[in-house]
């Protein structure tokens, strides 16, 4: 299982004072040199961490491969369009949430979806939908174009008893078993954390995970280097 490493809150600590430092991008360096498979982003549309010129100077550094978490905007397609991200995920996005708070509901945006996607889809961009772990989300997210799905473990990782913590873990192996079934790619992620995450490196299906904050908290206290080398030695 590889490892794809959010970088948006060393953003998020940069900005608290309007400084420079920690810079994202090194952050980004030193995380792909510790063994990330990908560095993910997020451009909020309120530009809240990540900046435009963090972007842009993502893209230029990133060597392995750079994810670019979007909202569904005619203004952030044309940006990942002229940034060329390996691959785009499109998230929903509320400008009150701290978080994003669920997978993207493609039912509601279907009509327009498959159009939004082919000028990446021309461009040999990946798309990437952050769904619920749910047939339905998966049937139309390959009808829509998507290459790959990312299924939200939220559900799963704010359960505290393991009971019902193992009906999450349940479904979400259905829907990346389902999911790869249908040809497309399966990665997950959303709260996942050092205790948390051990169950899913036997879901085969997934062969990504993308985590952050918790990445970000634990090398705050041990340094970023320990904080990546002791996730990939959890899920590998």
């Amino acid at each position: 299982m590889r490892l794809a490493v959010n970088i948006d809150h060393i953003a998020t600590l940069r900005n608290a004072r309007g400084e420079q430092e920690p810079d994202p991008v090194v952050a980004a360096l030193l995380a792909e040199k510790f063994g990330a498979a990908g560095i993910v982003c997020h451009l909020r549309e309120d530009r809240r961490h990540i900046k435009d010129h963090d972007l842009a100077r993502l893209r230029q550094a990133v060597t392995t491969k750079l994810d670019l978490e979007m909202a569904m905007t005619a203004e952030l397609q044309q940006i990942a369009l002229k940034t060329k991200p390996e691959l785009i995920t499109l998230v929903p996005e509320k400008r009150e949430e701290l978080t994003t708070e669920g997978g993207f509901n493609i039912a509601r945006h279907y009509d327009v979806l498959a159009e939004y996607l082919k000028p990446f889809n021309a461009k040999g961009i990946e798309v990437s939908l952050f769904i619920e772990p749910e047939k339905k989300a998966i049937d139309l997210a390959a009808h829509a174009g998507a290459d790959m799905v990312e299924l939200h473990t939220g559900a799963y990782a704010q359960k505290k008893l393991d009971e019902v913590r193992a009906v999450e873990l349940n479904r979400i192996r259905e829907a990346a078993v389902y999911a790869r079934s249908l040809g497309l790619k399966v990665v997950a992620g959303h709260g996942l954390n050092y205790l948390n995450i051990s169950p899913f490196k036997d879901i085969v299906e997934i062969e990504e995970v993308s985590i952050g904050h918790a990445i970000i908290a634990r090398a705050v206290l041990t340094g970023l280097e320990e904080a990546v080398r002791e996730m990939l030695r959890i899920i590998q």
